[in-house]
């Protein structure tokens, strides 16, 4: 899979507004390929990203029911709420670690890097995971789920100067290349379920394998 990535020009601000500048000029990429078997439920989520000099934007969109969230902390275990992921090696190969960004439907996120999967985990403060931005359309806990439909969206912007402190970033910039793969999950409500971008080839949910990341190459 390949998503190129828009550089963006002049100030950018985090907006939540998906058809709003400068989000309505940029194309995005369905998750729409799933890992286990095919869930009942079956979410449209969609992503954008953007860049500039300092930072890496991100904003998903979900079509969706059945969503919770009842993390409050960052770098609780998010994955069991209806969440969004982004999973991304700053540089064009995938052995030299990834970081995991996986954000819930109010915010909260878990941010980690990994030297390999299961290995050289570095869980990243939350004095550090509070210097990404983010905005997000529903309420910081949804608790009962909401089981009729709901569009939802979380948006965030990523410095590259945060990342640097964990690893060595191939600095964005016009043909530049990352490895990376976007998900949409949730373990915990009456309708599991586990999609990607680009598509995993496990026979169990595994979202931990960086050999099936997609291409982001930046313009």
């Amino acid at each position: 899979m390949l998503c190129n990535v828009t550089r963006l020009l002049g100030a950018s601000k985090c907006n939540s507004d998906w058809d709003r500048s400068p989000w309505g000029d940029i194309p995005s990429e369905l998750i729409q390929e799933y890992m286990g078997t095919k869930p009942d439920h079956f979410p449209k989520a969609e992503v954008k990203i953007a860049y500039d000099d300092i930072a890496v934007y991100v904003m998903f969109r979900v079509g969706d029911r059945y969503v919770r969230a009842v993390a409050v902390e960052h770098q609780d275990s998010v994955c069991t709420d209806s969440c969004v992921e982004f999973f991304f090696t700053p540089d064009s190969d995938v052995s030299k670690g990834y970081f995991n960004l996986e954000m819930n439907c109010g915010g909260t996120m878990l941010f980690h890097f990994q030297r390999a999967p299961g290995n050289g985990r570095i869980k990243i403060p939350k004095n550090e995971c509070n210097k990404i931005k983010c905005v997000h359309s529903l309420p910081r806990i949804v608790e009962p789920e909401i089981e009729a439909p709901v569009t939802w969206t979380v948006e965030y912007c990523i410095p590259i100067a945060l990342l640097k402190r964990y690893c060595q970033v191939i600095t964005p910039a016009p043909h530049t290349v990352w490895r990376a793969n976007f998900y949409k999950c949730v373990d915990d409500t009456s309708h599991p379920h586990w999609l990607t971008w680009s598509p995993v080839n496990s026979s169990k949910p595994n979202f931990h394998l960086p050999q099936f990341f997609g291409i982001l190459k930046f313009e």
